[in-house]
């Protein structure tokens, strides 16, 4: 096996040994393939080329101390995945499929999962794509499922340090009742612009604002928003928000802290109240926020003025990631452990 430096890994790509493959074609799926291909050959007129049929889910991997390999919420990316495809018209992925799937490449490339205590994960990444030929605007008739891992590194390279993010009221991720509660390529792409205006700027993310009225808080970019105010955790809810599987295990940890929870809408002004902030999800955990710079409205809003995360935040940080790794008890069936 190649010589991997774990602790220097980036959020990136590298080539692994297998993913798992299945068809859908004549109305069922078809048993799962395993293949060390890396290529997907497909017709030109696939859906997925054409009208965005394509949606994805991330989920990880973790090596505890004991030697054991432990995957985080799968049946949550598994459902949320099927609520993806009703979205745009695609065939669900049966839910206990997706699981053989998900433990089969972790079995398959289980020496890529990175030590304990490297900082480093294994990251799963599902596809699910239309692949069958269409002209006109239509679902496509056949289907495929693919999914592969790779090591990972943090995906915001200071990792859990408090980074600054930005408020750009001339760009929306998605539009109210279109498909920002979905996890759909198109979504990712509508932030592309915004988000290198942000990085060349200096900043980690663009924080967006609802697209009907931008007057509250919707996401962070690629991750869910989180404030912290008089031990109280707040997150925003709006019907353009990706429900987050880190962000929904934050509030339960947060109310076994002993805080209050509350998932309502922020409006932007609230920012000025807020002890602590961050940003949650698969790939970042929580990127704590150290201020947020409003560019429209030439106010700025300071959470860490020391350049560390705030008390509440490295709780739920480390207790989450406790979880993960197998150190603390999984009370809530959270953890599927290969054997």
């Amino acid at each position: 096996m190649e010589n991997i430096n774990w602790s220097e890994l980036s959020f990136g790509y590298m080539k692994t040994d297998y993913n798992v493959r299945s068809y859908y074609k004549d109305g069922k799926w078809s048993d799962l393939e395993v293949t060390d291909s890396t290529q997907i050959t497909m017709h030109m007129a696939a859906t997925c080329l054409h009208y965005g049929q394509e949606s994805f889910e991330g989920l990880k991997a973790f090596k505890g101390k004991d030697g054991k390999v432990r995957i985080f919420r799968m049946r949550e990316n598994a459902l949320r995945m099927q609520s993806s495809a009703r979205g745009i018209m695609m065939a669900e992925f049966p839910t206990e499929l997706f699981e053989k799937a998900v433990v089969e490449v972790v079995k398959r490339n289980e020496r890529f999962v990175p030590p304990y205590e490297s900082g480093a994960s294994l990251y799963i990444r599902p596809l699910l794509i239309g692949t069958g030929a269409e002209v006109g605007v239509k679902p496509a008739k056949e289907y495929l499922f693919v999914i592969f891992v790779t090591p990972v590194g943090p995906y915001f390279k200071e990792g859990f340090k408090p980074t600054p993010y930005v408020i750009m009221r001339g760009f929306d991720r998605a539009a109210p009742h279109g498909t920002g509660t979905i996890k759909v390529g198109g979504n990712y792409a509508a932030s592309l612009v915004a988000g290198e205006i942000a990085h060349q700027k200096g900043y980690s993310a663009v924080l967006y604002l609802d697209a009907k009225e931008k007057k509250f808080i919707d996401e962070c970019g690629p991750a869910n928003f989180f404030g912290i105010r008089d031990n109280t955790y707040i997150t925003p809810e709006s019907s353009s928000i990706l429900p987050s599987i880190t962000n929904k295990s934050l509030m339960v940890l947060a109310e076994e802290l002993g805080m209050k929870v509350e998932r309502r809408p922020i409006p932007v002004e609230e920012l000025n109240t807020f002890e602590e902030a961050g940003a949650c999800g698969t790939a970042a955990v929580i990127s704590p926020v150290s201020r947020i710079d409003d560019l429209d409205e030439n106010k700025s809003y300071v959470f860490s003025k020391d350049g560390e995360p705030g008390p509440m935040s490295v709780k739920l940080y480390e207790k989450l990631r406790a979880i993960q790794y197998g150190d603390e008890e999984d009370k809530y069936g959270w953890i599927t452990v290969v054997g």
